[in-house]
């Protein structure tokens, strides 16, 4: 009977365009899809033998020869042949086809991963991973569902229905053919129909299973702040909330099924009948012997077996297709910051980095930065500082372009960003970020995931460089030890120190500092900020600070206010002016005295 999931939207039309997709990796294994066939025809003739060869032992059974011991034994061998020939097929078609299917699904996850991956910042900010993910997991399932049923259910049983219904006209007249193609007829009418009436109850419980996944994932991410409000009942209440939607669902879905199920069972029971009806009349009346008793039974039910599942698969076939579809809408989704055809690599050496005229916004209503124009000298040290929302991190998004820019240009080495590829262009920036993000993995693989190919030693050499060897010390498994998801297992400021190392082993030619220290105590503050110097020396650094006791010896600093550069010179001239700097300064330092 019917069982399994649909997509979200099951109602829509089957998207046929989905198998001219899929077809370019089928034919990747072409031989092995040819074999997988050839054993597909194999299995069905042993399907089709076998209610003959009862037939014939039925009929040596039922008559008065002198081989009746003889030719039953015989029979019987051919039979369990024949039923063996079907099974051992039909495993090696499932086996042999089994490498197609799973190589088809991974070769589309990885490019749906990859193209993920090379969206922008804007499409990653406002997705939901659970809801992604599953929709990832459903597309995946589907490739290998549409391939396998759809190849080898559906044709096959329209096949062995065709030949069935011509051996019944062949042999035993319209009657039985007639009561056959109506069944089937009927059958296949009303499982879609009823299929294409439940669509909606299943689509409901489709939408609650994914938003109630979407609950639990964005639940677990942030335990900590669950914690940290005591918002455990909070969050189990709406989690069952979600729950509810999906148990109702569940249960309208399960009512639906219950009368498709039903109905497919009165279609078969009421065909089964008419024709054991009409077999055992044929046989009363000698028109027919036991034999073709048996046979006509036996074809009913070995038809009826697949058939019985007709609606199952054309619902899942029709939910694989909106599975799909939707895993393939991700591909379609296109970056709102493309690369230019002649984009060209970013080659050493990295010069000056030049921000002019730049102006930006998120939002049409809401304008972040407003011309504008910054230097940084090779080799130099900048510091940008200013209130919060000013605009500071916003420049270090446009610097790695994560965003175009509204108006104005980057350069760096006097080239335009925009007219260089995204990878050297990131590849040529090291950034330790204020919010560090680690992976569930050691600290030293951490730290190598700056540079995934660089050796052991010179791992070991960013861990010393960044102060970090102190702290693994007193780990329990030192470089071993496991950070946890998203490295809540270390403090703020260990984390930082992490991402500084991995900078420090991807030895960029610029360097990016998002408010580096903020998360450090005094003590380690002034250890960072000393590995900082050795590691900036040579470098081009940009460094976007909180704490202006941290960037006291920058070659410049600028001073960003509601988007605008209001000041900018070194620490000593800023403070002379007696502006926006040295507002900042002194409030900060009577903020440390106090």
């Amino acid at each position: 009977m019917q069982h399994g999931n649909y997509a979200d939207e099951p109602n829509k039309k089957i998207n046929w365009h989905i198998i001219r997709i899929i077809w370019p990796y089928l034919m990747e294994y072409r031989n092995r899809v040819l074999l997988a066939l050839g054993c597909l025809i194999l299995a069905k003739l042993g399907n089709v033998i076998g209610p003959f060869i009862l037939k014939y032992i039925v009929d040596a059974l039922d008559a008065e020869k002198t081989q009746l011991i003889v030719a039953p034994v015989a029979l019987v061998m051919a039979y369990g042949l024949a039923r063996f020939a079907n099974v051992l097929f039909g495993e090696l078609r499932d086996t042999i086809f089994g490498r197609v299917t799973e190589g088809a699904m991974r070769k589309i996850g990885i490019k749906v991963f990859r193209h993920l991956h090379h969206l922008d910042l804007d499409f990653h900010l406002n997705r939901q991973t659970g809801g992604l993910s599953r929709d990832i997991e459903r597309g995946t399932t589907g490739i290998s569902f549409l391939m396998r049923f759809f190849v080898f259910n559906i044709v096959p049983t329209f096949i062995e229905i065709f030949m069935v219904v011509g051996i019944l006209f062949y042999n035993y007249g319209w009657g039985f053919a007639l009561i056959t193609l109506t069944a089937v007829v009927a059958y296949v009418w009303f499982s879609i129909a009823a299929t294409e009436w439940r669509t909606k109850f299943v689509r409901e419980a489709n939408i609650a299973d994914s938003a109630s996944n979407n609950r639990a994932v964005d639940s677990l991410l942030n335990f900590e702040t669950v914690k940290y409000f005591t918002n455990e009942e909070f969050e189990a209440r709406r989690y069952d909330h979600e729950l509810a939607k999906w148990e109702s669902a569940r249960r309208k879905n399960r009512l639906s099924l219950f009368s498709l199920n039903g109905g497919q069972a009165l279609i078969i029971s009421a065909a089964m009948t008419a024709m054991m009806w009409l077999a055992t009349s044929r046989v009363a009346a000698g028109t027919m012997n036991l034999g073709d008793f048996v046979l006509i039974n036996a074809f009913m039910i070995q038809l009826f077996l697949p058939l019985n599942f007709l609606g199952f698969v054309y619902r899942e076939i029709k939910g694989s297709m909106a599975n799909i579809e939707k895993m393939l809408q991700l591909l379609d989704i296109t970056n709102s910051v493309d690369e230019c055809a002649e984009a060209k690599m970013l080659a050493p050496p990295i010069w000056d980095i030049e921000f002019s005229d730049v102006s930006f916004s998120y939002r049409p209503d809401r304008i972040i930065l407003k011309n504008v124009s910054l230097t940084i000298a090779a080799g130099q040290k900048v510091a940008v500082v200013g209130a919060s929302g000013a605009g500071k991190s916003t420049l270090i998004k446009l610097l790695f372009r994560f965003y175009d820019l509204d108006r104005g240009s980057i350069t760096i080495g006097g080239t335009d960003i925009s007219h260089v590829t995204k990878n050297s262009l990131r590849q040529a920036i090291g950034i330790v970020p204020q919010d560090t993000v680690l992976f569930n993995d050691s600290v030293f693989e951490n730290v190598r995931y700056g540079h995934p190919e660089a050796d052991d030693t010179e791992v070991y050499n960013a861990i010393c460089l960044a102060h970090l060897d102190n702290f693994i010390s007193q780990l329990p498994e030192g470089h071993q030890t496991l950070v946890g998801e998203r490295g809540l297992k270390l403090s703020g400021g260990e984390k930082q120190r992490v991402a500084i190392a991995r900078t420090i082993l991807k030895r960029s030619p610029v360097l990016v500092f998002d408010e580096a220290t903020s998360s450090l105590d005094s003590k380690s503050e002034k250890a960072i900020l000393t590995a900082l110097r050795e590691v900036a020396e040579g470098h081009t650094s940009l460094v976007i600070a909180h704490r202006l006791s941290t960037i006291i010896d920058a070659d410049k600093i600028v001073v960003l206010d509601h988007g605008r550069i209001v000041e900018q010179g070194s620490h000593e001239a800023l403070l002379e002016r007696r502006g926006h700097y040295a507002d900042l300064w002194f409030a900060q330092q009577k903020e440390q005295s106090q």
